[in-house]
């Protein structure tokens, strides 16, 4: 496993970040366990949760499926960096409560204190906002921060779906308080899915934001849907069938895995190749249902795309170019 430290800290994370959110919905507790002891046997380091993972009524599973790992012993936790979200709503029996979402001070301590609970330690390594909070100043979001970092329940803070402006404004709002600021940006990021090159990527790379792309298959259309689809295997459904009823998309992903299938490479090990040579990237969020998943992942680290590959990737899938340039002269 290759490593590299996230965004301006010296924290070392690993190239592949762990994520979780199947744990419970369609990966069982016994299995969930197994693929984690895998991804940290494998050297995989950066595991990434969320409060509201599990959904609806089990919302909160995944993070004490975690817990109940950590629980185990063997020195599990502290070999993690371990990253979870605020945001949505965790009211009882999914009762919409005020108070019990977004990032008010008051849900912000809400939140740590029950994550804690859940994931059965007495600290989180990152701690990420989940989506931008409208409502809320900004200066109220560190407050209370500030509050759980000099409790040492949290000792980093990232975003997640953050537009580029509201990097910014987060992290010159942080500045003038003395606070450290955010230190990683997760967002949508593949090479279906470039929009985050215009100005998202830009400015985490000018505050020193590491950058977590998540979804970097697309919803499974970059892992060869139509060579599964066309051996009989599981076909695409939800949002890839409908990209895929369309027919340019269609061609577009089939002239992908005509690409790859070219030179020889399995076309999911060859998009997340793609996204770990990206600048400001420190490593995407593989999701695995099985070991097998896992397995095809971390090939991916040791995977070298050629320069011919690389042209051809940006030729079929090319990139909206930097802000302002991608829509003004």
């Amino acid at each position: 496993m290759e490593y590299t430290q996230l965004g301006r800290t010296g924290l070392k994370v690993s190239r592949l970040v762990l994520g979780t959110m199947n744990f419970g919905p369609l990966t069982d507790e016994a299995d969930s366990h197994a693929i984690m002891d895998a991804a940290l046997g494998a050297g995989i380091n950066f595991f990434d949760t969320a409060n509201v993972y599990g959904w609806g009524e089990n919302k909160g599973r995944t993070e004490e499926i975690v817990g109940s790992w950590f629980a185990k012993g063997g020195d599990r936790r502290d070999k993690v960096v371990l990253a979870t979200k605020v945001y949505g709503n965790m009211g009882a029996d999914g009762e919409a409560w005020p108070n019990h979402d977004k990032l008010s001070a008051l849900n912000i301590r809400r939140a740590v204190d029950a994550s804690l609970k859940r994931l059965k330690t007495d600290y989180i390594d990152l701690y990420q906002f989940h989506h931008i909070d409208r409502s809320t100043p900004v200066d109220e979001i560190w407050q209370a921060i500030d509050t759980l970092v000099q409790q040492g329940k949290i000792l980093y803070v990232g975003s997640s779906n953050f537009p580029g402006w509201k990097i910014a404004q987060a992290n010159e709002a942080a500045a003038r308080r003395g606070s450290y600021g955010l230190v990683s940006e997760q967002c949508l990021y593949n090479l279906a899915e470039r929009r985050a090159e215009m100005e998202v990527i830009p400015a985490a790379q000018e505050y020193g934001l590491g950058v977590i792309p998540w979804s970097p298959l697309h919803g499974g259309l970059l892992g060869g849907v139509l060579k599964k689809e066309a051996q009989g295997g599981r076909r695409a459904t939800g949002r890839a069938a409908d990209t895929l009823a369309d027919a340019d998309s269609r061609a577009q992903i089939q002239a992908y895995e005509d690409l790859l299938d070219k030179h020889g490479l399995e076309p999911g090990e060859a998009a997340l190749a793609w996204l770990l040579s990206r600048p400001g990237v420190t490593g995407p969020i593989v999701g695995p249902r099985t070991a097998d998943q896992l397995e095809s992942a971390l090939r991916a680290v040791e995977l070298e795309l050629s320069d011919e590959v690389l042209a051809g990737l940006d030729e079929i899938f090319p990139g909206p170019g930097p802000s302002p340039e991608a829509f003004a002269w």
